[in-house]
């Protein structure tokens, strides 16, 4: 039997949907060998850790400082675009 309280949203629309297709029995079964399988994603991005490591320093010397509402960073046509997050 599968806990389904423990179940994340999308985990517990997988197991519904496999039960109405499969039928319960047979559906348990393949729910809880893909849950054994399935990966979770990383809690941090690599990218942004990288990111988070270039400018601490910079932070720290007092040479950069981020504003309360933060900023949005995106790629632009060969360059990095840097906008207030609030705007």
């Amino acid at each position: 039997m599968i806990d389904e309280s423990s179940l994340k949203k999308g985990q517990l629309r997988k197991l519904n949907a496999l039960r109405k297709s499969l039928g319960p029995a047979i559906a348990d079964e393949a729910f809880a060998k893909w849950l054994v399988q399935a990966v979770e994603p990383p809690e941090t991005d690599e990218d942004a850790e990288r990111i988070s490591d270039a400018l601490w320093s910079l932070i720290q010397d007092g040479k950069l400082s981020i504003r309360r509402g933060g900023y949005i960073v995106r790629r632009g046509r060969g360059r990095v675009i840097v906008e207030p997050a609030g705007e």
